[in-house]
């Protein structure tokens, strides 16, 4: 018995464990951890915060809880939201530029999220790894948000002739229409 445990303990230690431990290494390199609890939609630290920038820089890193499965299968190309924020003094709705995300055909796609004048534009921007550390940014420029992740940058467009983008914070969110499967947890560092 001691044998098979032995050995079951070996093959499980070999596998990588995407999932940081309780107290976290991140969390001491100023990681903010966000959960959306499950059957939500909002992360635990949604708050208005205003901003003003000309570009906003951060690290990401996704857990195994970035895997899910939703009820209504055309949900899982819906696009959750990552981090980013609202322009041009307005509600996010009707001008704003964010990362998004979601889980689908075995990846974790990150896309480029704005809205111009209500209008809604995406983008994928690639796939990340579970686990995996990602610097991202979005800048702001006369008629376009840029996007990077990584060493990629993609442009998207921008209705605004003012040099920095002025609204609030915009937080990790579940949905599309179907609240969060289960608890999510996302790591995130400002620059």
């Amino acid at each position: 018995m001691l044998c098979l445990f032995s050995a079951c303990q070996k093959e499980m230690e070999a596998v990588p464990n995407p999932d940081p431990p309780i107290s976290t290494p991140l969390e001491t390199e100023g990681f903010t951890k966000y959960t959306i609890p499950k059957g939500g939609h909002y992360c635990d630290k949604s708050n208005y915060t205003p901003v003003e920038l000309s570009e906003l820089r951060f690290r990401v890193r996704f857990d195994s809880t970035a895997i899910y499965q939703t009820t209504t299968t055309e949900n899982q190309w819906d696009i959750n939201k990552l981090y980013g924020f609202s322009d041009n003094g307005s509600d996010h709705h009707l001008f704003s530029a964010r990362f998004g995300w979601n889980w689908s055909e075995g990846a974790l796609r990150l896309h480029a999220y704005v809205y111009n004048h209500g209008v809604r534009a995406s983008k994928e921007l690639g796939t990340i790894p579970i686990g995996k550390e990602m610097e991202c940014s979005i800048k702001v420029a006369q008629g376009a948000y840029l996007f990077t992740v990584g060493e990629l940058t993609t442009t998207m467009p921008r209705q605004s002739g003012a040099p920095q983008a002025k609204g609030y914070q915009l937080y990790p969110y579940f949905g599309g229409d179907e609240p969060a499967p289960h608890d999510i947890r996302i790591w995130i560092r400002r620059m």
